[in-house]
């Protein structure tokens, strides 16, 4: 999932007007009337970071949304293979637990 910067297309860092202008020259591409929902994306991000204060709202309580699916992935990618001899396989299978 996209930030609002991202999606406005400036920097984490960009200032009050910087971010203003995005928002407008967003708008002017993708008006309300052409793409409704396009512009109500646009709309969310720039009322999340239009000004300073919200910008610290959204830096304080925005919570990024994980994809689990590719988090599990990545670890199981990150495990090594066990490998084994058929001896010592057979040993673990015998092995007691007080061995």
């Amino acid at each position: 999932m996209k930030t609002p910067y991202e999606i406005l297309g400036v920097a984490a860092d960009a200032g009050d007007a910087e971010i203003k202008l995005a928002y407008l020259q967003k708008v002017k591409d993708s008006p309300p009337d052409r793409d409704p929902e396009k512009f109500q994306t646009l709309h969310s991000a720039y009322e999340s970071i239009k000004d300073n204060k919200s910008r610290v709202s959204h830096a304080l309580f925005h919570v990024p949304a994980s994809d689990f699916d590719a988090l599990l992935d990545e670890a199981l990618d990150t495990m090594q293979t066990l490998r084994l001899e058929p001896e010592q396989f057979d040993k673990l299978l015998r092995a007691g637990i007080d061995d």
